[in-house]
């Protein structure tokens, strides 16, 4: 029979963080903890929600002025953003990658409460600093228009207070912008009703970049299908939303 110490070596999936998770478990389902414990379930990988309290800094960045406040509910992340606010995945992806997560825009009446901007950047670099997104964070600041010094993908689902569902690719050029008001070209737009926002409903969001093919699922309807012969095939990913109450859950990168 083989000891402790020889099952811990020979047991590669064993893992005592998981082994206390397991005992609170029981003891908060027995009844033996108190109300006020909050327990944090890991997923089906048995490590935890990269929304969690304890992990949220492993694994993101905050980009915006002091107005954004964030709650963690269990495996679920709330962003009140009261002005812009880019939450960066801190790791640059590479290659053909496939981005899901879950979704969903409150709007239950409460102060800050608007159905609008469920939006994401994904490919993303800044022109003058390619290998570090975060160089210039605070010159940015959370602002809009400041993303424009950026290369990358960008979909706004339910922007301009959910009249319109957009779909560009942006240059970088971000004095064009700021001396002419220059955007990048609309590649795809939706305006109708079936692809704008509904309140309080959970979108599964898949977005796939598969070199010169780039696709954004809803709720798995394909509402972008662009095919880009110079694409971005590398930078960082980032949630993006302006002045709502926004939850995001189930966050996944997979190479494909």
């Amino acid at each position: 029979m083989h000891g402790y110490s020889e099952c811990v070596s020979l047991c590669p999936s064993f893992n005592l963080k998981i082994m206390k998770q397991i005992i609170l478990t029981l003891l908060f389902f027995c009844g033996y903890l108190p109300p006020s414990f909050s327990l944090q379930l890991p997923d089906e990988a048995g490590k935890p929600s990269v929304f969690d309290s304890t992990m949220f800094s492993n694994f993101w960045t905050i980009e915006s002025d002091t107005s954004t406040h964030i709650r963690h509910l269990h495996d679920t992340l709330e962003i009140s953003a009261i002005n812009g606010v880019t939450l960066w995945w801190n790791q640059p992806l590479q290659g053909k990658v496939e981005i899901t997560y879950k979704a969903c825009v409150m709007d239950e009446g409460l102060p800050g409460d608007r159905l609008s901007d469920l939006n994401c950047f994904w490919m993303a670099r800044d022109k003058e600093y390619p290998d570090d997104i975060f160089r210039r964070s605070k010159w940015r600041n959370g602002i809009f228009g400041r993303s424009y010094s950026l290369t990358l993908y960008y979909l706004g689902y339910g922007g301009n207070g959910n009249t319109t569902t957009r779909f560009r690719k942006y240059n970088g050029d971000f004095q064009a912008f700021s001396t002419g008001n220059t955007r990048p070209e609309i590649l795809k737009e939706y305006t109708d009703d079936a692809h704008l926002l509904k309140a309080n409903h959970w979108y599964s969001i898949r977005i796939v970049s598969n070199g010169k093919r780039i696709q954004y699922y809803s709720d798995d309807e394909l509402i972008v299908d662009f095919t880009d012969e110079h694409p971005y095939t590398s930078g960082w990913f980032g949630f993006r939303t302006t002045k709502s109450r926004t939850r995001l859950t189930d966050f996944r990168i997979r190479q494909l």
